[in-house]
């Protein structure tokens, strides 16, 4: 059974390394936004640096964007985007735009995401042009992400996922071939 604290604390986490320097995260600060103590945050992640790790890690993001062969890849990768989203109230990528300001920390959390997403994509591809490719995948994923918690009353935010799928997947498709 899975600790409803950590997603809260992961959460929490996430919008407090985005919005501020990593010197001015404090776990009390991250433990009073997710409704847990410090103590709990101490207890699943050992320390502050730990948990940083954590939410600069893409890996378990590219694994399940990735869990489909290259013939469905981009249909796979907006469906699980969008019913991740649905089903967590969270984005699989987006935290990796909160990074584009200076700092040691946000610079480790684009080079995650460069090494684990999109240079997974990369890896993937055959023919011209892998990397560019990779760069052009995950920017579409990052923009219907982005979308996805900006608008949370449209149009996308009742659409089945299968239809946003049928639409928006074939671009990304398009650059996997």
């Amino acid at each position: 059974m899975t600790d409803p604290g950590r997603p809260s604390i992961l959460r929490a986490a996430r919008k407090a390394f985005a919005r501020e320097p990593y010197a001015a995260v404090t776990l009390r600060g991250v433990a009073a936004d997710a409704g847990v103590s410090a103590a709990l945050i101490v207890k699943h992640f050992g320390s502050k640096e730990a948990l940083f790790e954590q939410v600069a890690d893409f890996s378990e993001a590219a694994q399940l964007l990735l869990q489909a062969p290259n013939e469905r890849l981009g249909e796979h990768a907006v469906r699980t985007l969008v019913e991740y989203r649905r089903k967590n109230d969270q984005d699989l990528l987006v935290r990796v735009v909160f990074a584009a300001g200076k700092g040691d920390e946000r610079a480790l959390i684009r080079e995650h995401f460069r090494d684990q997403v999109t240079r997974a994509f990369a890896a993937r591809l055959t023919g011209p042009d892998a990397e560019l490719r990779a760069a052009l995948i995950t920017a579409h994923l990052l923009g219907l992400g982005a979308l996805l918690a900006i608008d949370k009353t449209g149009p996308l935010a009742t659409a089945p996922p299968e239809t946003v799928a049928a639409l928006y997947a074939p671009a990304i498709q398009d650059l996997i071939h």
